[in-house]
């Protein structure tokens, strides 16, 4: 079975601003989503801003194995509730790309615990990508480095947490230099940050970048499923330890009873 993957777009700039709209006239997303569907193992479709629930249903959520996410403009917009829901299936075994400025993301944020700020400057940079970590199956397939001639600049220090492994640093035309590769794992879900994607250039047309797309999106992939019990809490019976116990001393709880949440 391919790996059913769904392209989060804001879908904002690309209706407001037409420098965007003529690098992407179908949305960044789609032109995601279309890179990833040359890959016969990835199975693509989107989801927008603007959409009910903004296309992440709880059972359209479930029957994902990798999210993508781009965002911009209007992070505030993305409704509380989709941000638990989204962060939910991350824990059970959901992959998840956050691309360029989704490092602001809601989910972002919330996945990491940290205000994940940066320092950037939009002036049509040149960025080196040297690749750190070539063993990494995100990596594979690219070389030593890879350029892109117009990009916007972030710049350390990048306030996330420490991250699983590096497989990207960039260095720009004005000096700068950006940890531009990172994955984490979050319960049972596997992280990609990939930084390069402002929607002025278009780097999403780029052969090199959708390779990286590929292989992070395969990467994320959990091929053992949904892990839904890593959200319960159970409370053990003293009859049901492993090993022979005798109750001693008072207790809050009544055999059998949830704990507190």
């Amino acid at each position: 079975m391919a790996i059913r993957t769904i392209v989060w777009g804001e879908n904002i700039h690309e209706q407001t601003n037409e420098i965007v709209r003529s690098i992407y006239p179908d949305g960044m997303h789609n032109t995601i989503a279309d890179a990833l569907n040359r890959d016969a193992a990835i199975e693509a479709t989107t989801a927008t801003l603007q959409e009910p629930e903004h296309g992440l249903s709880e059972q359209r959520l479930a029957e994902t194995d990798v999210l993508l996410w781009w965002g911009h403009k209007d992070h505030g917009a993305v409704d509380d509730a989709v941000v638990e829901r989204v962060a939910r299936r991350v824990w059970e075994g959901m992959g998840l790309l956050v691309l360029h400025s989704g490092h602001f993301s809601k989910i972002f944020k919330r996945l990491m615990g940290t205000p994940c700020a940066l320092k950037w400057r939009e002036a049509g940079e040149r960025e080196r990508l040297w690749v750190i970590n070539p063993r990494h199956p995100i990596a594979e397939g690219l070389g030593e480095n890879f350029v892109l001639e117009n990009e916007e600049m972030y710049g350390e220090q990048f306030s996330v947490p420490e991250p699983l492994e590096t497989v990207f640093i960039s260095w720009f035309a004005g000096g700068e230099v950006f940890r531009s590769g990172m994955t984490w794992r979050r319960g049972a879900g596997n992280i990609f940050y990939f930084r390069p994607g402002h929607e002025t250039y278009p780097t999403y047309h780029d052969a090199t970048v959708q390779k990286v797309l590929v292989n992070g999106v395969k990467w994320a992939f959990n091929p053992q499923g949904t892990y839904a019990a890593i959200h319960d809490a159970p409370n053990v019976p003293v009859e049901q330890a492993l090993e022979p116990i005798e109750e001693r001393g008072p207790k809050l709880h009544e055999a059998g009873e949830a704990g507190y949440r």
